[in-house]
């Protein structure tokens, strides 16, 4: 059986940083960055993408869809 691997796609325009997404992740993949985008705002990112398992409980949650994730088999 081939092993599954997530990875998440953030809009960084869009996102405000609410950190839903970051509490919703069970491997604690997602984090918000330092850096702020162009409205401002700390937006989410892959701060451990190996342990993604590409579950999507953050794109269910995020408010503003500003989430897509991938699955890709390794």
């Amino acid at each position: 059986m081939a092993k599954i691997k997530g990875a998440v796609l953030v809009d960084i325009n869009r996102c405000k940083g609410c950190e839903v997404c970051v509490d919703a992740c069970p491997s604690q993949v997602l984090a918000l960055a330092k850096e702020v985008n162009e409205k401002g705002y700390n937006y989410a990112y892959m701060a451990q993408p190996d342990a993604c398992i590409g579950c999507a409980n953050c794109a269910y949650v995020c408010p503003d869809g500003c989430i897509k994730v991938y699955k890709i088999k390794l």
